[in-house]
């Protein structure tokens, strides 16, 4: 889909808000942080978007054309864009400037989101969470075409040969759908033939694997062609595991506390944070032990990419900032070796 090496690397954000830092100053260090990727041979930075106060990020295709102009060759992404409550027209477009600017750098990752601010906040109806999605991601796969569209459904007016401008110079915009570990998920973004995005955000990576198998499956049985799997998850990385788990913990307990009150969760404690770094879903450490979490994940499920979401709470941006080189200038190259040398 894209012209990325077998494997590839990320890393994702949401703009964390740090206590004592502005939304603004949040965004800037969030470009230096993307720069800084760039420079040390990441292989993709995605921004997720939310329409809340913890994180600072909701139009991440503007962040993205900032990026754009400061470096060379990083894919430009998001993790994820929140298609049900955008127009998907629009969508394609601001993705297909940004593609343009960038020298074909843009890549785009689809989906529902994990929150639900931004139905209230662009007046949609949490009864149509499904249809919404479902019928705007036909007509984002139909845009990827880049010809005349014809489509009728009920989320909007019927589309009658008009097109989306401008259109790409590769001929179509590389997309993913994020998938969160429903079978129906998985079987949508197969049936659509778009390469899969699983958010590993808790338990064993391992659990994920038959959602990989379907989706391999499924590809297969609707005629479409392979397509990459990834995997998105969240941790950090410092010198040693020591200083990386005490680093990320307070801002980690932060975080999902915060996220916990509003959906009715028990406060986070140190032995279930201890036990997601152990074997889980949080890959933290130092880089010889997220580099090699990294490459048991990619062989159990079977996937090509790898994005870490590297801000997870109020971590400060110089942490950030040593975790972004870490990653880039250690991990990534370690994991090469690994997956290299399974040949």
């Amino acid at each position: 889909m894209t012209d990325v090496p077998a494997y590839s690397f990320g890393l994702d954000t949401f703009g964390d808000v740090t206590e004592g830092t502005s939304q603004a100053q949040v965004l800037r260090d969030v470009v230096e942080q993307a720069v800084l990727a760039d420079a040390v041979g990441v292989d993709a930075i995605g921004l997720g978007e939310h329409h809340r106060e913890d994180f600072a990020i909701s139009a991440p295709d503007v962040v993205l054309a900032a990026v754009a102009a400061r470096t060379s060759r990083i894919l430009l992404g998001t993790a994820v864009t929140v298609l049900s409550t955008d127009d998907p027209v629009r969508v394609f477009e601001r993705f297909a400037t940004l593609d343009a600017l960038s020298h074909g750098r843009a890549e785009v990752t689809v989906g529902r989101g994990s929150f639900t601010e931004s139905f209230p906040l662009f007046g949609h109806d949490l009864d149509d969470y499904e249809r919404l999605f479902e019928e705007k991601l036909e007509i984002f796969t139909a845009l990827r075409r880049e010809g005349p569209l014809h489509w009728e459904g009920t989320v909007r007016p019927p589309l009658t040969g008009q097109r989306a401008f401008p259109t790409t110079e590769r001929g179509s915009l590389p997309t993913w759908v994020g998938v969160g570990g429903s079978p129906e998920s998985v079987v949508r973004a197969a049936r659509h033939g778009l390469p899969m995005m699983l958010a590993v955000i808790g338990g064993a990576p391992a659990r994920f694997a038959p959602y990989a198998d379907l989706h391999r499956r499924a590809l297969a049985e609707l005629g479409h062609p392979p397509q990459p799997i990834g995997v998105h998850a969240p941790g950090f990385v410092a010198a040693d595991d020591q200083t990386a788990r005490d680093l990320l913990f307070g801002p980690f307990k932060a975080n999902r506390d915060r996220i916990g009150r509003e959906r009715g969760w028990p406060a986070t404690t140190r032995d279930q944070f201890e036990a997601e770094a152990d074997r889980g879903a949080v890959f933290v450490g130092s880089p010889e032990t997220v580099a090699r979490r990294v490459a048991e994940t990619l062989r159990v499920l079977g996937a090509q990419r790898f994005d870490l979401k590297y801000a997870n709470g109020p971590l400060p941006h110089d942490h950030l900032l040593e975790c972004v080189g870490l990653y880039g200038d250690e991990v990534v190259p370690r994991v090469r070796r690994m997956l290299h040398d399974d040949r």
